[in-house]
């Protein structure tokens, strides 16, 4: 096992030195109050972060100019009213021994809260690759003010105790769009080939420098790829970054991609490993002699202690990590790695309810954050039985915390193991880290006292019997089975027992429903070897959307092995090994199937409620019990259910 010897070693940077090489990069939280500045709730994410023991904390995004804002909840550093809040954040970070940067920020067109007002500007009025709305395209004298706002933003950093700034130039944001062709179309000083298109950049780092005096670092995020057609690579930006240096960069931060660059690369799903986009981190190196933080869904300090050995980077940003468990590092140093719950890149909570729901930050697999001001730290006042129903995530999430609180837990699983669905999503391709969360909850539950039982049905005579003082429903949901005729035939399966591997497939073979479950069953079979896969689906188009990370990344493997899609598509009848399926009015007789798998979602398991009200004893329903969702779904009802016990 490492002994993180690299990863744990200072690194000085002017005036600022750091304890050790663990960099915990800006994520946006909508936390803060709807004024822009920082919220109870803030201060309470943020320290739990910095608990972590992490050398270097970036804060989320803060707008140095009123044009430049992300969204109603995001920070801003544009007057001096916003200076107190803000120092506050430093001096938790200071607190817990870490050094902390503010990161300066400006939307330009990548903001869709500034768009809809007409307030959006951009270097060219280009619409957004995401958004498809035109922004007004800035003059001269703006591009001076926007200048000069990221001076006196860097200002006010210094002024409220940050040690350093960061500069966000990545991601398609305002600076990134003067540096890409895809968005900067000017004529003037500003525009024309990278260099010239650079010279934002160069002059917002020049005023910043002017600002904060020689000896105040400052740390620049920039996209070392930007991961989209016609976009600028690695090698384009070697012939840049020495500009940047130059002109007052000490810390370049190699992140990559940009706003509409496929699968949201910037927040990569699953199917990237950890560490995917290292590799930027030595090529930025090559030519600068500044410390480079090294990028890419890391969740394992031992790799990244190996990354800084070889030289690749002299800091590693953890970002998601830190969501999922914030305790990553602690672990690590304390010896007990196997105690982490690794991120699932699944970005349920973190990315696509900020961006889809425009609600604030969550994890889907740590309940505690984005809610740390209702997390109960302590004991509960009385101790009780509890029962938990169902062991899949939001029952084990419930029995955890449950038992985290001092109850007596008692865990019960028909099935003969845990997991619920989520062990059959683990079987689907890239998917294995969602086994392995299941396995360290199953492993937490067994540390925190959890009685576990499999194989064991549960009925409500034996519930009373029992005398819990509450039970908690986590008994999932049940596959949906239409009324089409011929469906009880032999050759007619669930998805789930195809992902369970209690059936196997075969071609040529029919997927009734296409949604999350009946793509990712297409997936596994032909990862198995499968050629000949069909899969129907009712609806017009795909409900497994391209706007998902996953879901982009799934639809272009079907499309690569030949996985045909029919959407519009209502099965009338199964007749043998042909089906027939009525799509625009229109009849068709499909076949043959050597097997038809159905994967029709699941409606909620809560038969119990009904008899546990008639006894009097206190239930909550949880999960797919309650309503079909998603993990994140799952594991917060579990764990609100167990708080308010």
């Amino acid at each position: 096992m490492s002994n993180l010897e690299h990863l744990l070693a200072p690194l000085k940077v002017k005036s600022m030195e750091i304890p050790n090489r663990v960099v915990i990069p800006p994520m946006g939280t909508g936390l803060s109050n709807r004024d822009g500045t920082v919220s109870a709730a803030n201060l309470a994410y943020f320290e739990r972060r910095v608990k972590s023991g992490a050398g270097l904390v970036i804060t989320e995004i803060i707008s140095v100019h009123p044009s430049g804002t992300a969204g109603p909840t995001s920070l801003r550093i544009y007057d001096d009213i916003y200076i107190p809040g803000l120092a506050q954040m430093a001096e938790i970070a200071h607190a817990h021994g870490s050094k902390v940067a503010m990161q300066l920020h400006h939307a330009g067109r990548e903001s869709f809260y500034m768009l809809k007002k007409g307030m959006a500007m951009g270097p060219s009025p280009l619409a957004s690759f995401v958004y498809g709305i035109k922004p007004r395209e800035m003059s001269i004298d703006d591009i001076q003010e926007v200048v000069a706002a990221f001076g006196t933003a860097a200002l006010r950093a210094k002024k409220a105790g940050f040690d350093a700034v960061e500069i966000h130039g990545a991601h398609g944001y305002l600076l990134a769009q003067f540096l890409s062709a895809n968005c900067n179309q000017r004529q003037d000083e500003y525009g024309g080939d990278l260099q010239k298109r650079a010279r934002f950049i160069v002059e917002i780092l020049q005023e910043v420098r002017r600002q904060v005096g020689d000896d105040f670092p400052i740390s620049l995020r920039v996209s070392a790829e930007e991961a989209i057609k016609g976009g600028w690579t690695v090698e384009d930006m070697q012939t840049i970054v020495p500009m940047f240096v130059a002109a007052g960069a000490d810390i370049i931060h190699a992140s990559f991609g940009t706003h509409g660059s496929p699968a949201g690369i910037t927040s990569a799903p699953i199917e990237y490993a950890p560490g995917f986009n290292s590799y930027l981190a030595p090529k930025i190196k090559e030519v600068v002699d500044v410390p480079v933080i090294a990028v890419g869904r890391f969740t394992d300090p031992a790799l990244a202690d190996e990354i800084i050995a070889r030289g690749d980077a002299d800091m590693v940003a953890f970002g998601r990590q830190t969501l999922a468990d914030p305790n990553f590092l602690i672990n690590a140093r304390e010896g007990h790695p196997e105690d982490t719950i690794e991120c699932i890149a699944c970005n349920q909570g973190c990315i696509e309810r900020l961006i889809f729901e425009q609600q604030s930050l969550r994890c889907a697999i740590n309940p505690e954050t984005g809610q740390e001001l209702l997390y109960p730290a302590e004991p509960a006042s009385t101790s009780r039985n509890v029962w938990v129903i169902g062991a899949g995530p939001g029952g084990l999430t419930a029995a955890c915390e449950a038992a985290r609180l001092g109850h007596k837990v008692s865990l019960f699983e028909e099935d003969n193991k845990p997991g619920g669905q989520v062990s059959l999503a683990a079987q689907a391709p890239h998917k294995q880290a969602y086994g392995n969360w299941i396995g360290k909850l199953i492993s937490r539950a067994e540390k925190l006292g959890v009685e576990i039982n499999t194989g064991v049905p549960m009925t409500a005579d034996k519930i009373i019997a029992g005398k819990p003082d509450h039970v908690i429903m986590a008994t999932g949901g049940e596959n949906m089975i239409p009324p089409i005729d011929g469906i009880g035939q032999p050759n007619v399966c669930s998805a789930w027992k195809i992902l369970n591997q209690q059936v196997e497939g075969m071609d040529p073979l029919l997927i009734i429903g296409g949604g999350l479950t009946g793509l990712e069953t297409a997936d596994y079979l032909s990862d198995r070897g499968c050629k000949d896969i069909t899969v129907v689906e009712a609806l017009p188009q795909s409900p497994v959307s391209l706007l998902r990370s996953h879901g982009y990344m799934l639809h272009k493997r079907l499309q690569k092995q030949g996985v045909k899609q029919l959407f519009g598509a209502q099965v009338q009848n199964i007749d043998g090994e042909y089906v027939t399926v009525k799509n625009n009015d229109q009849e068709t007789k499909m076949g043959p199937f050597k097997q038809i798998i159905l994967a029709l979602g699941t409606k909620p398991r809560n038969e119990l409620a009904l008899q546990l009200e008639k006894a009097g004893i206190p239930y909550t329903i949880v999960g797919d019990a309650e309503k079909t969702g998603r993990i994140i779904e799952a594991t917060e009802s579990g764990a609100s259910a167990a708080w308010n016990i």
